[in-house]
C-alpha cells in the first residue's frame, strides 16, 4: 500500500513521474502543503495507455462471477478504510465531515451498482426479413477509457466513471484533478490495488493539464473520454475528442433553480434550500444557484431562510459540527466576491454574510436578485444564495429556463402532480419535487441538457455508455442472390 501518494500508478506499480515539473497539493483550509508529486509526462502517459490496452482483453474475458469477486473485495476494503477516505476528503478537498460521509456513501453505492454490471451485459436477438437469418446484437466493452477526475466530489465522481467502466470489461487510465490528486485518483488506485485487480486494469497519472492534458484526450488508445468539470474545459475536451471521432461522457456546469411555488411548505422548502445550497460550500455541479420564490410568500421565505443560514457553522472542516468549510482556493474566493460585489452594485441586497478568512467564506444571502445579475447568470460554485422574487409560476419557469445550463433543479409545492407538470417544462436533465437539487443514485440516469453535458451516468445508462454493440447475423439456410 502506498502511504504518501507521491508517485504515479502504472500497471500495478507505484513509480516516480518522469516530468521535471511537480504538482503541489495544499490543504484548502490551512493552506498547508500536504505533499509534492513529481508529475507525469507524455512518456508516462504512453506507458499507461499501452499497459491498459494490453490488459483489456484479458480482463474482459473473465467470467462475470470472477469480475464480481474483485468488486466484492473492493467494497469490503472501502468500508474497512472509510475513516481514512473521509480524512483525505477533509484535508485535501476542504470537505466537511458531513459532506465526506455523504460522498463516501454515494461512492459506495456506485461501486455496489457497478458490481452487478458483469451479469447485465445484455444482447438481443432480432427477427430478419431475410429467410433463414437470425440477427444477434452482441454487447461488449469499448476498450480503454480515459477518465479525468474533478476536485469537488473527487472520490465519488471519479469512481462514478471508473467503477462502471471496469465492471463492463474496460480498462482505465485516470488523470485526477491537480487540486485533489489523491482522492480523485491515487487513493482509488490504492483501493483497487489492495483488492487485487489485475495489473493494467486501472492506471493513474498525476500531471499538469498544460503538459499532458490535450495528449490524454487525443491519444490513439482511449475509445471514450469521461470528464466531470467546467463547461469551458468540457467544451475543449469535446472539441479534441471530436477531431479524433472519440466518444465522450461529459458532466459539466449547472445553474440550478429551486422553484418555490405559492402553495409550498415554506419550512420544508427552507430546510431543503439550505442543504442544496450550502453542502460543500455550494461547490457541486447540482448545487442550487438560484432560488425562485412566489411573491406572495417571498418575505416569509426570505426571513426564515436567513435565520436558517445564520445558524450554519462555518469553520474548520475537520470539526464535526462544521457545515460550511473552505472553498478550493484563493482564485475561487476572488471570483465569487467579484460576482457578489457586482450584483450588489446592480441592486441586490446583502442580507447576510461577507466575512472571509483565507479560503473560508462565510455564507452569503442576497435578496432582490434579478436573473441578469452576475450572481444569477454565472455558476456560483460557492456559499452564496441568490433569492429571486417571481410573480407567478409562468415567470418562474421562464427564469429557470433562461440559462445556457440544464443539469438539475427543484420544485416545492404541496400539489405533487402540479409539480410534475411544471417539472416537464423545465429544460434540465434532472429535477426533484419537494426535495433540493443535489441527488445522485447509482441506478438512476444522471446527466444534463444544453451546456451541462452529454450522456448519462448510472445504472443501465452507464452500461450503454461504456459499452458498444455489434450486429452478428447468422444464416441457417443458404441465401439466394439476384446475381
Amino acid at each position: 500500500m502506498s502511504t504518501s501518494f507521491t508517485q504515479q500508478y502504472i500497471n500495478g506499480t507505484w513509480k516516480q513521474g518522469s516530468s521535471e515539473k511537480t504538482v503541489q497539493n495544499y490543504n484548502p483550509y490551512s493552506n498547508e502543503l500536504i505533499q509534492t508529486i513529481q508529475s507525469a509526462n507524455e512518456d508516462d502517459l504512453n506507458e499507461a495507455y499501452d499497459y491498459a490496452e494490453k490488459a483489456q482483453s484479458g480482463w474482459a474475458a473473465l467470467k462475470p462471477a470472477e469480475k464480481q469477486a474483485y468488486f466484492d473485495r473492493l467494497l469490503k476494503i472501502m468500508n474497512d478504510r472509510k475513516e481514512e477516505i473521509v480524512e483525505w476528503l477533509v484535508k485535501e478537498s476542504g470537505s466537511t465531515k458531513i459532506k465526506s460521509q455523504v460522498e463516501f456513501q454515494a461512492a459506495l453505492a456506485i461501486v455496489k451498482e457497478s458490481s452487478s454490471f458483469p451479469t447485465r451485459m445484455e444482447g438481443t436477438i432480432l427477427p430478419s426479413n431475410v429467410p433463414g437469418k437470425d440477427n444477434y446484437v452482441h454487447r461488449s466493452a469499448k476498450g480503454v477509457i480515459g477518465v479525468i477526475g474533478p476536485w469537488n466530489f473527487p472520490f465519488h465522481l471519479a469512481l462514478r466513471s471508473i467503477a462502471p467502466a471496469i465492471a463492463t470489461g474496460n480498462t482505465v487510465v485516470v488523470k485526477p484533478a491537480s487540486d485533489t490528486p489523491v482522492t480523485s485518483g491515487l487513493l482509488i488506485a490504492d483501493l483497487f490495488h489492495e483488492a487485487g485487480f489485475p495489473e493494467g486494469v486501472i492506471n493513474v497519472l498525476v500531471g499538469r493539464g498544460s503538459e499532458i492534458g490535450d495528449a490524454f484526450v487525443e491519444h490513439s488508445t482511449p475509445k471514450l473520454i469521461s470528464f466531470t468539470g467546467s463547461t469551458e474545459v468540457g467544451s475543449h475536451i469535446g472539441e479534441l475528442a471530436g477531431k479524433h471521432l472519440k466518444d465522450t461522457a461529459l458532466e459539466l456546469g449547472g445553474n440550478n433553480a429551486m422553484l418555490v411555488l405559492k402553495d409550498a411548505d415554506i419550512d420544508r422548502a427552507v430546510q431543503a434550500a439550505a442543504f442544496g445550497k450550502f453542502l460543500h460550500q455550494g461547490q457541486i455541479c447540482m448545487s442550487l444557484n438560484r432560488i425562485l420564490i412566489h411573491e406572495s410568500i417571498y418575505d416569509k421565505f426570505t426571513e426564515a431562510f436567513k435565520n436558517k443560514v445564520e445558524s450554519l457553522k462555518a469553520g474548520d472542516p475537520a470539526d464535526d459540527d462544521t457545515v460550511v468549510g473552505p472553498v478550493i482556493n484563493q482564485e475561487a474566493v476572488e471570483r465569487i466576491q467579484q460576482d457578489v460585489d457586482e450584483s450588489v452594485n446592480q441592486g441586490a441586497r446583502k442580507l447576510l454574510g461577507g466575512k472571509v478568512e483565507g479560503n473560508l467564506m462565510h455564507p452569503v444571502v442576497l435578496s432582490n436578485v434579478t436573473n441578469d445579475m452576475p450572481i444569477a447568470k454565472n455558476e456560483i460554485f460557492g456559499p452564496v444564495a441568490a433569492l429571486i422574487k417571481v410573480k407567478d409560476e409562468e415567470e418562474a419557469i421562464q427564469i429557470a429556463n433562461d440559462s445556457p445550463y440544464g443539469l438539475s433543479g427543484s420544485i416545492f409545492t404541496t400539489d405533487r402532480y402540479r409539480g410534475i407538470e411544471v417539472a416537464k417544462r423545465i429544460e434540465t436533465g434532472m429535477i426533484h419535487i419537494n426535495d433540493q437539487s443535489v441527488n445522485d443514485e447509482g441506478h438512476v440516469a444522471f446527466g444534463g441538457e444544453k451546456q451541462s453535458g452529454i450522456g448519462r451516468f448510472g445504472g443501465e445508462w452507464a452500461i450503454d455508455k461504456f459499452t458498444t454493440v455489434k450486429w452478428i447475423s447468422v444464416q441457417s439456410e443458404y441465401r439466394e442472390y439476384p446475381f
